[in-house]
């Protein structure tokens, strides 16, 4: 039975993901469509999240793919264990056996490396397949998704076409890094997931950090927030705010108005190169705290 919208949102938020409208419909219809869903947005956003609080929300697996440039068929579909062909190889030869049938046993299931696209469709349950940052592959590894996408089977030459037992919720990741071929955004359905607002931002971390009060959430949120529109060279994430929650939280921090040099002496939780610390000074956080205070 197809969940509701509502019923998605809470499910993921159950799972540690607070959804905004758009996400839980695009994924409402990704399961009404069976169709992928594609994922743009900044580093750090959350969009790795999405999946694995689908599969959490679907009580299933995860199956994931790093994409990187060099990614070929090998690594992302199937692969021969080639170390133990040829240990059976030579094992069988001493016995004698031909070569038909030889080749026959050593091109068999007990040698095939499952990778993690086949991995995903031999699931007898529908597993969530992520395939994490696929701007950074090229794109003639493009072509070999495409094909699985839209048939879900993949062909091995020495066994023959393997069609899915299960078709898997498909999330693809994208940082924007390259631009992705045109057919590959018509097979998916797309959803920009941009840095949350304050106030959804608040309530990430009061599902992520124990101990949390609302109060100091939503300061911490709204902190920032303005903090993510100064000039910097990494804009940091939501992690990232998770991580200063939880340090200021621990260090003791009732509120950012009066806890200042503590926001300050903590920045690197969030702060993640040396141009950026230097950017953001004692006036700079002053400043920011006298908007969110």
């Amino acid at each position: 039975m197809t969940k509701t919208r509502e019923q998605i949102a809470e499910g993921l938020a159950a799972a540690g993901y607070v959804a905004d409208e758009g996400l839980a419909t695009a994924i409402l219809l990704t399961e009404m469509l069976n169709r992928p869903l594609l994922l743009e947005g900044e580093a750090g956003v959350g969009k790795t999240e999405v999946a694995k609080a689908l599969a959490k929300l679907e009580d299933t697996d995860l199956i994931r793919l790093q994409c990187y440039e060099g990614l070929d068929r090998s690594d992302a579909i199937y692969e021969w264990n080639y170390q133990r062909q040829l240990l059976a190889i030579k094992a069988r030869e001493a016995s004698g056996e031909d070569a038909e049938r030889l080749e026959e046993a050593v091109f068999s299931e007990k040698y095939l490396l499952e990778r993690p696209l086949l991995a995903a469709i031999r699931q007898e349950k529908p597993p969530v397949l992520l395939i994490d940052e696929i701007d950074r592959a090229d794109e003639e590894f493009e072509a070999y998704l495409l094909e699985i996408l839209s048939d879900y089977q993949v062909s091995i030459p020495e066994l023959g076409t393997v069609r899915a037992a299960s078709i898997p919720r498909v999330v693809l990741t994208s940082n924007g890094t390259r631009e992705l071929s045109d057919a590959l955004r018509r097979r998916c359905l797309y959803h920009y997931v941009d840095y949350p607002a304050p106030d959804r931002e608040a309530r990430i971390l009061l599902s992520r950090v124990q101990g949390l009060d609302a109060v100091l959430a939503l300061q911490i949120a709204e902190l920032m927030g303005k903090l993510r529109k100064e000039d910097l060279a990494k804009v940091p994430g939501v992690a990232e705010t998770i991580d200063w929650a939880a340090a200021l939280l621990g260090l003791g921090a009732k509120s950012l108005a009066e806890s200042r040099e503590l926001v300050f002496d903590t920045l690197a939780c969030v702060l993640k190169t040396r141009e950026d610390q230097a950017r953001v000074t004692r006036e700079v956080t002053d400043r920011l705290l006298g908007k969110v205070a």
